[in-house]
């Protein structure tokens, strides 16, 4: 009976997602950042947030929405609070939310994002698999990392070894998505690096 260790990464920005638009102050495309800090405007029983980005070059300022005529009873007080008090956690939190920045219709500056790999989990079908490890990658960004890359940053290899290994078929990759690949990896190798 064969068994099959599976290993799940997430690939997880280190900050806030820059975006790129039209910055009215410069008159042209620009790369705004995340200030950390929130506006909230309350209109009777009705609310909106918005996280404020930032003009890298001449400061103008955008608001991204969070909430927009929201029931203040149904936002959590302590997230309402943390708003009032401009909560940098929370602020980062959002601006590395792909989904909020992807709701807003902005276009996210993919080129300057640093990241690395987080390890989500380790699933083993039994006590002893057999040769091959399923390492899967989860980019919910859609970061443009290429597949080998992405490979080679989580094995600690070069890419030139991986393209070796891929070519002795130490490694074979399926790309399941643009937000998901994975890839078969002999346990030899995984051994090598410490994964299992």
């Amino acid at each position: 009976m064969s068994y099959l260790e599976k290993i799940e990464y997430e690939i997880v920005p280190q900050e806030s997602l820059s975006i790129i638009r039209n910055c009215s102050g410069c008159g042209k495309k620009s790369t705004f950042k995340n200030t950390k800090r929130f506006r909230v405007n309350a209109n009777g029983n009705r609310l909106d947030v918005w996280l404020i980005y930032q003009c890298d070059k001449c400061k103008h300022t955008y608001n991204l929405a969070i909430y927009e005529r929201t029931k203040v009873s149904s936002l959590p007080k302590n997230e309402y609070q943390c708003f009032l008090s401009n909560d940098e956690q929370l602020a980062e939190m959002y601006g590395r939310s792909y989904q909020l920045l992807k709701k807003n219709r902005a276009e996210i500056d993919l080129e300057s994002i640093s990241y690395q790999y987080a390890r989500l989990k380790g699933i083993s079908d039994g006590a002893n698999y057999e040769q091959l490890v399923e390492i899967i990658i989860h980019n919910p960004c859609r970061l443009k990392i290429r597949p080998e890359k992405q490979i080679a940053e989580v094995l600690s290899l070069s890419r030139s070894q991986v393209k070796k290994m891929t070519e002795l078929g130490d490694i074979t990759m399926q790309i399941v998505s643009p937000q998901i690949i994975s890839f078969y990896v002999k346990t030899y190798l995984m051994r090598q690096e410490g994964e299992i």
